[in-house]
């Protein structure tokens, strides 16, 4: 999380971390317990990501880009859709039989919205804002990632204002709870 750059290289490296993630559940047997604990270290990267997006990448895109409104709100159903599974997720252990479907769903619907920003939003993006626009959104993003919320909350809202006014305080709560249960770390 924050690692420098332009918001694309931002995003990109983002992508790069969930997809490693992934690749460790994969690599790992069926109810291996660690595989819970990568589903919760993905989650709260993609959580993060997410918000980050929705308060400053996708305001950009509906600003900067010809089709952006409607670029902009499929990218955000596409996280809805991601966000319930992670919910759903959330309530399963790596020996529930539910755990594989949901794993499964997740890192499919997580890689085709990876596969749509990589090849169609992020080129649009490069070429219709300036180097600074871009170098801009990126500090932006990183400073949401900060506060953003590390658990997935279906019902906030994920539009400006109201997810920008909202989502700090949920983010201190999500890490405080996450620093007292251990969740995400390995044993």
């Amino acid at each position: 999380m924050g690692h420098g750059g332009n918001v694309i290289d931002e995003l990109v490296t983002d992508h790069h971390e969930v997809e490693e993630l992934f690749g460790k559940i994969e690599a790992l047997a069926p109810g291996e317990k660690n595989r819970k604990v990568y589903a919760d270290q993905a989650t709260m990267e993609l959580i993060r990501h997410s918000v980050a997006e929705e308060e400053y990448l996708y305001p950009a895109v509906r600003e900067h880009l010809v089709n952006g409104n409607t670029m902009a709100d499929r990218e955000i159903e596409d996280h809805s859709k991601a966000e319930q599974l992670m919910k759903d997720l959330e309530r399963c252990e790596a020996d529930d039989p539910e755990f594989d479907r949901l794993i499964a769903e997740l890192m499919s619907e997580v890689r085709s919205h990876i596969a749509e920003e990589e090849e169609t939003l992020f080129p649009q993006l490069r070429v219709a804002c300036s180097e600074k626009e871009l170098n801009d959104l990126g500090d932006k993003v990183r400073r949401a990632k900060k506060m953003a919320p590390t658990r997935p909350h279906p019902s906030a809202p994920d539009t400006p204002p109201a997810n920008k006014l909202l989502a700090p305080g949920a983010g201190l709560v999500d890490r405080l709870r996450d620093a007292l249960s251990g969740r995400g770390k390995e044993d």
